[in-house]
């Protein structure tokens, strides 16, 4: 191999856009290829809707639209996020709306696992266990979507997401309409031996007896006058915020009680008092309320994700195809995550996105100036053509 070759090598593996893919490569190892369903070839494989998917988080287009058209005029677009033939928008929209989820879910899954391992706990909570911020998210739905079911006039359909609060990365998620019950969720988002973090909708006395009998703790904030019948009490600081902290069942005998004893800690912060009910029985009832307090980490991120990545302006109307956007645009931010940590060693920030984004930008014009003429795999994205029907 000659030095130039090693130089213009060299120089491509450096290139923001492949450093930003690069994961990937790992993640489409299992995921079987892509066969067309008839006599017409694939205008577009599963490596191409994943490329174009996440192109389209990143670069915050604002419709589907939008994106077939700059996919088609933008030259670096048209180039190494294009399929080489372009896309028509029949092909893509039937695409999106009917094959590739379950690649999608396998890529997603393998590359939350990758974040997870390269990812660092946050030094200030790593103490506390392996804690799931579980909230849900409405999706304001087109009144065609007849499936997002949510009142008379209006149609929504809701993401419901575990997040890891130590790296602060997505992990499980689920999509229903959007009068779905967020507590009937819980046990595909958090995991035996996970710690559920979950706001005052979630209370529900069965199922702390059910969550502690499987394995799966819980820190929920409780309503104030929920009925508590102490079994012991622990000591509290007098110089702390917490002024309540006891071993109870709660609910009413014969009624609604729990059958396994729970832990209530009560607080005050900045005026508001909160009553929390717990499984974690060893940690500090000031950890208790740090707990609590660190469940903000999800309405976080969602409120950073849909403003950032432009996740909820709907590219696809079924299930099937919302819920491939939805993973699309959560594989995005692991792999900013990424990104952010091996190139920074940071996490992920605006800041970084958009100089990203430049960056992605400057190479491409730097190319046209010098009206470079590369060979095939110029930008090595090519997965090897991984995919699935």
């Amino acid at each position: 191999m000659s030095l130039l070759t090693r130089a213009h090598q060299t120089r491509l593996n450096a290139r923001a856009i492949t450093r930003l893919f690069t994961p990937l490569k790992a993640s489409l190892e299992a995921v079987p290829l892509l066969e067309a369903r008839g006599n017409r070839p694939l205008q577009m494989n599963f490596e191409d809707q994943l490329k174009i998917l996440t192109y389209y988080h990143l670069e915050e287009h604002s419709s589907g639209r939008h994106l077939l058209q700059v996919l088609a005029q933008e030259n670096f677009a048209a180039t190494y996020i294009a399929p080489p033939g372009g896309i028509q928008k029949s092909a893509f929209f039937e695409a999106i709306n009917s094959r590739g989820l379950e690649s999608m879910i396998q890529t997603y899954e393998s590359l939350q696992k990758q974040a997870t391992a390269k990812l660092p706990v946050a030094k200030d909570f790593s103490d506390l266990g392996d804690l799931v911020a579980v909230d849900g998210s409405l999706i304001t739905a087109t009144l065609g979507m007849l499936w997002a079911d949510y009142r008379k006039g209006a149609k929504k359909a809701k993401v419901h997401l575990g997040l890891d609060i130590g790296r602060g990365i997505p992990q499980k998620v689920t999509l229903t309409d959007g009068k779905a019950d967020e507590r009937l969720q819980v046990e595909q988002l958090v995991a035996p031996g996970q710690t559920g973090v979950f706001d005052r909708y979630y209370q529900c006395y069965k199922n702390f007896d059910d969550w502690q009998a499987q394995g799966r703790h819980f820190v929920c904030r409780i309503k104030a006058s929920s009925r508590k019948t102490e079994l012991r009490t622990n000591a509290v600081d007098p110089d702390s915020h917490v002024f309540y902290d006891a071993m109870v069942v709660l609910g009413t005998k014969g009624a609604n009680q729990t059958k396994q004893e729970v832990r209530v800690v009560g607080y005050k912060v900045d005026g508001v008092t909160y009553w929390v009910a717990t499984d974690r029985f060893e940690l500090t009832a000031e950890q208790v309320a740090l707990v609590y307090k660190l469940r903000w980490t999800i309405e976080s991120f969602f409120a950073w994700w849909k403003r950032h990545l432009k996740v909820y302006h709907l590219i696809a109307r079924s299930p099937y195809g919302l819920l491939m956007q939805i993973l699309s645009g959560l594989i995005t931010y692991l792999l900013l995550a990424i990104y952010c940590h091996e190139e920074h060693g940071e996490r992920v920030s605006i800041k970084r996105v958009r100089e990203l984004r430049s960056t992605i930008r400057n190479e491409a014009l730097e190319d046209a100036v010098s009206g470079r003429s590369d060979p095939p795999g110029f930008i090595d994205l090519n997965f090897c053509g991984y995919a699935t029907s």
